[in-house]
């Protein structure tokens, strides 16, 4: 009677870890990078690992589903902040956590827009009738981040009453896309990746707190190759990808 227990609770542990790895992994990922990832992801399946499943958003938004029990095994941030926030509750694994790479941020506008000063006069002539498109600076990194270099630079106070919040910098950046929007705060990366916008000015570096993309295995992570992909993202093939769309590293490819 004993070794048939044993017998099938080996069967039954066998068939979960089979279960598993045939599993896509899934990845909760930062809407900024959405063509980024998904080119690893590509390219990760390609070198022998296994179909991966991603879903982007605004990073505060992926941090609370991931809080609330979300299927996820990887988490990738657009800011720490956020990535503290799940580690203070035990939703990531700290140990785990690494820093893939960082960005700009930039205000972006139509494609026969003018080089833009970063003055309070010339951006509320440029702004007019309109607003400016911009993540939710309460819930969202970029629009931290561009908060605070506006703040630094004196220019939040003729701005705070003629924002658009947006749900992620994806949806803000579409606003100026559309014209919607004279002006749009979005990262580097952003901008370079869509067709109907140009980068107007970039917000000096030293100017917001630093920008960084943290990555971590979730508590919950149970894909047998979630540490792999983790890896992966550090590698020279994805460090090559990510350069590629712009964001900065300070790994070797």
């Amino acid at each position: 009677m004993r070794l048939s227990l044993i017998l099938a609770a080996v069967f039954v542990l066998a068939q979960t870890v089979v279960a598993a790895a045939e599993r896509p992994l899934t990845v909760f990922a930062a809407s900024s990078m959405s063509e980024a990832m998904g080119a690893i992801g590509a390219a990760f399946e390609a070198e022998g690992g296994v179909a991966v499943t991603f879903s982007f958003a605004g990073t505060g938004t992926l941090a609370r589903q991931i809080e609330a029990g979300a299927p996820a095994d990887v988490f990738v941030s657009a800011d720490t902040l956020w990535m503290d926030y799940l580690k203070d509750r035990g939703a990531v694994l700290p140990e785990s956590e690494t820093v893939i790479a960082s960005n700009r941020i930039i205000l972006a506008g139509a494609l026969d827009s003018a080089p833009l000063d970063l003055s309070a006069d010339a951006i509320a002539a440029r702004l007019g009738d309109g607003r400016l498109a911009i993540a939710d600076p309460d819930t969202v990194p970029a629009g931290r981040y561009g908060k605070a270099a506006l703040t630094a630079l004196g220019l939040w106070p003729g701005v705070e009453s003629r924002l658009a919040p947006m749900e992620n910098v994806r949806v803000a950046l579409a606003a100026a896309a559309r014209g919607d929007t004279p002006l749009a705060l979005v990262y580097a990366t952003d901008a370079a990746i869509e067709p109907n916008v140009r980068v107007l000015a970039e917000l000096p570096a030293d100017s917001h707190p630093r920008i960084e993309y943290p990555a971590a295995l979730t508590t919950d992570a149970n894909h047998p190759q979630a540490v792999a992909f983790l890896d992966f993202l550090s590698g020279p093939e994805a460090v090559k990808i990510l350069r590629s769309f712009g964001f900065v590293t300070h790994k070797e490819e």
